[in-house]
């Protein structure tokens, strides 16, 4: 039989892809990430796109319990579309650890925007985040890689 490497949820932008609102990638370049994309344990999503949002689009923070955009449209619906797309994926390759990309309104694990489109920085969970965290999968930023390689590396290989 296979070994079974545990598969993990990868932000895309973390991958080179230009998906975020402003058209550009955000790549981690990480020995431990290109392992893991050798073995095809990564499985990529960018929420924002997942929800029918495009690239490029305008900028998004929290308020409120609700996802504005710098324009004040109500984007929301779009959001919670995008973090059942990622719930989805997650169900469907049995992966409970997800790198996404801190300060995100979709995928922050510890900070988001506040609001004001001000770059001012709050505790608070994206909408892809919470709703992952809510399904107990491990989520995990670019802030904290190290602690994301140590959880996956330290699990048993299962058949």
């Amino acid at each position: 039989m296979l070994d079974h490497k545990p598969k993990i949820l990868i932000s895309s932008c973390f991958l080179g892809n230009k998906v975020r609102y402003d058209g550009v990638a955000k790549p981690i370049l990480h020995p431990q990430l290109t392992t893991w994309q050798l073995n095809q344990q990564l499985i990529v999503i960018c929420p924002e796109m997942a929800g029918g949002l495009p690239v490029p689009r305008p900028k998004a923070e929290q308020l409120n319990g609700k996802v504005i955009d710098e324009y004040g449209k109500d984007v929301s619906a779009q959001f919670v579309a995008g973090a059942k797309q990622a719930l989805l994926l997650c169900k469907e390759h049995d992966i409970r650890y997800a790198l996404l990309k801190e300060f995100s309104p979709s995928c922050g694990s510890g900070h988001v925007y506040d609001g004001s489109f001000k770059g001012n920085k709050i505790t608070g969970m994206g909408v892809t985040a919470q709703l992952l965290t809510e399904h107990g999968i491990k989520v995990f930023s670019e802030l904290t890689l190290n602690e994301l390689i140590l959880a996956v590396n330290s699990e048993p290989e299962t058949e």
